[in-house]
């Protein structure tokens, strides 16, 4: 039996990238997917996607950025299926610049989707779990929240607060039956990273690949894959951690 069979799966940020490739991971595992994001043509494709593959999908659009949004997404999810079983919190935004330079604004974008997002979500999915009799959440950090790095200030800042997130949740709700990790990518190959360095193939590019031990860049499905195990029954005694998908570039 595939490891989701009967399992009901929230995606944010579900729309591209890793959260595509994750969505279509758990479906391919027998999950029913719930995939959620800001873009709804995008969001339309990645459920047709799955559906055409045989999966069961369907999309809610919401920002993680504003409250009732996620509280309905969450809602329409157990409408739709009748209960909650995993959720995977990977909505989030990138920033770089000098730290001179970032502005109020700058902050309240990437903190309001990078972790309230997360907060926020966590709020409204895990009494869902809870409900279910137990479940997973699996928070998309990054490899900058354990590092620091010059030139991404806000964002390494974000995401130092989702692995405290995490952390703490994990330690609120381990008694529940409740079990709250993370994902800790590097560079991985996706539209925010073609972004950030101009493409994969770019000089930027080049040189960001070769800062990781493995001599790439990942890939949205190798992220996908950690994150199924750490949602499945294999991680059943792993709670309050992040996992680093790195390349060995924490390693250095």
């Amino acid at each position: 039996m595939a490891r989701f069979t009967n399992k009901v799966v929230l995606v944010t940020g579900g729309t591209s990238g890793i959260g595509k490739a994750t969505a279509e991971a758990f479906a391919a595992e027998g999950a029913k997917v719930v995939v959620s994001g800001r873009r709804e043509p995008e969001g339309n494709a990645v459920v047709e996607g799955i559906r055409k593959a045989g999966g069961e999908a369907t999309f809610v659009r919401a920002d993680v950025a504003k409250e009732d949004d996620v509280k309905q997404l969450v809602a329409a999810t157990v409408a739709k299926y009748g209960r909650l079983d995993v959720a995977f919190n990977n909505a989030g935004v990138e920033w770089t610049g000098a730290l001179t330079d970032a502005t109020e604004a700058d902050y309240r974008r990437v903190f309001d989707a990078n972790v309230w997002g997360v907060l926020g979500a966590m709020k409204y999915e895990i009494p869902e779990l809870v409900k279910a009799g137990g479940g997973a959440v699996v928070n998309t950090s990054s490899i900058a929240g354990h590092v620091g790095m010059a030139g991404v200030s806000v964002y390494i800042a974000s995401k130092h607060a989702v692995e405290g997130l995490t952390k703490s949740a994990a330690l609120e709700f381990a008694k529940q039956g409740v079990r709250v990790t993370a994902v800790a990518p590097a560079a991985i190959v996706t539209d925010m990273v073609d972004r950030f360095v101009g493409g994969e193939h770019s000089d930027q590019g080049k040189g960001l690949a070769a800062m990781h031990p493995v001599g790439r860049m990942g890939r949205a499905e190798e992220v996908a894959a950690a994150v199924l195990y750490l949602a499945s029954d294999a991680a059943k005694f792993v709670t309050g951690v992040s996992l680093p998908v790195d390349g060995g570039w924490l390693a250095q």
